[in-house]
């Protein structure tokens, strides 16, 4: 199973996102809910890093198929709308193939 947090401060808004795990709904390599989750996380980050002018440290590990991204500044303008896009499509995938595959959770940090 694929567990994405969301980290939230105080006052909601968003300071980061961390994925881990696999989703285990097909074989390695014909998996789409881990394919789903992974182009929606990695194209927030490069979307980011390509649209926004906002500084974020990135830590992977791609055999594990974890990923964890913190912004030095909670999101606004372009950034929050980018996490809520990506949130929203994690929500769509999680609806489609159920808690089984995919988990979402909000963390206060």
């Amino acid at each position: 199973m694929i567990e994405v947090t969301v980290y939230q401060n105080t006052d909601g808004k968003k300071i980061g996102f961390s994925s881990v795990g696999h989703a285990g709904y097909d074989e390695y390599g014909h998996d789409i809910v881990c394919a789903g989750v992974s182009a929606l996380v990695i194209n927030c980050i490069n979307s980011i890093e390509n649209f926004c002018d906002v500084m974020f440290k990135v830590d992977a590990d791609d055999e594990g198929g974890n990923i964890k991204f913190m912004l030095n500044a909670p999101a606004d303008g372009d950034s929050e709308l980018l996490i809520n896009s990506m949130i929203l499509g994690l929500k769509g995938i999680q609806n489609d193939y159920g808690n089984d595959y995919i988990i979402l959770n909000f963390k206060e940090v």
